[in-house]
């Protein structure tokens, strides 16, 4: 036997926000009893096939499979967020410098820092007393290295950096995590998913919640407690 036009709309109505109660309604069945009746139309095995059959059909149309949705939830739920944004400590001028003496990135900076003390010592007339940088520390900063452990600048401590990679070079993980970007009043904002949500998915899709907790006795009959009331017979 077919379904009824009225179970039909109800099956159409299910898929579009899998709701029953709201599909019940909006399939012509009283708001009163749409909770009792969409109980029951999930119960009618016609209706679920029905049900089944059209959500097959659909995936199909856009070509994706219950696997892909779990992939797409591990993607989330294991990449390392160090690899969208992190904070690092890097090394200070003085780290990795001749003697921990400060360190220049190359000569051309030591020589634009050098123009620059004697003008200042030209707007304030102390010509003979300019004191210019000295490059004893030698060149080849970088600032990306990790701070020097017994620097005694900065103790091996360095300065913090909040760095974000380009995105573009993400892994297929990183890039499943990552849910866009945008600028605020505070700064860049780096949004991403939910990765306890993809996990708790993938637990439930796995089976490892038991949401209903059954206690039986021996045997599996019924569980007896029995009560010792602390009292004892002389």
């Amino acid at each position: 036997m077919a379904l009824t036009a009225k179970q039909q709309l109800f099956v159409k109505e299910y898929l579009v926000d899998l709701n029953a109660k709201q599909a019940a309604i909006r399939a012509g069945y009283s708001p009163k009893t749409a909770e009792q009746q969409a109980s029951r139309l999930l119960s009618n095995v016609k209706v679920q096939k029905a049900i089944q059959k059209a959500m097959d059909e659909r995936a199909a149309k856009v070509e994706i499979s219950a696997e892909q949705v779990l992939q797409r939830w591990k993607d989330i739920a294991f990449a390392d967020p160090n690899e969208i944004i992190h904070f690092r400590r890097v090394c200070c001028r003085y780290c990795f410098g001749i003697d921990h003496q400060y360190q220049w990135i190359n000569e051309a900076e030591y020589e634009a820092a050098v123009k620059i003390a004697r003008a200042e010592a030209e707007k304030s007339k102390k010509k003979k007393h300019v004191e210019l940088p000295s490059d004893a520390g030698g060149y080849g900063f970088d600032p990306l290295i990790r701070p020097h452990p017994k620097c005694p600048q900065c103790h091996g401590e360095g300065h913090g950096q909040l760095h974000v990679n380009d995105t573009r070079d993400l892994s297929p993980q990183a890039k499943a995590l990552y849910a866009g970007a945008k600028t605020t009043a505070a700064g860049l904002e780096i949004k991403f998913h939910d990765q306890d949500k993809a996990l708790e998915n993938i637990a439930r899709h796995l089976g490892m919640f038991k949401d209903k907790l059954e206690i039986g006795g021996e045997g599996g009959g019924p569980l007896q407690v029995i009560f010792d009331s602390g009292m004892t017979k002389s």
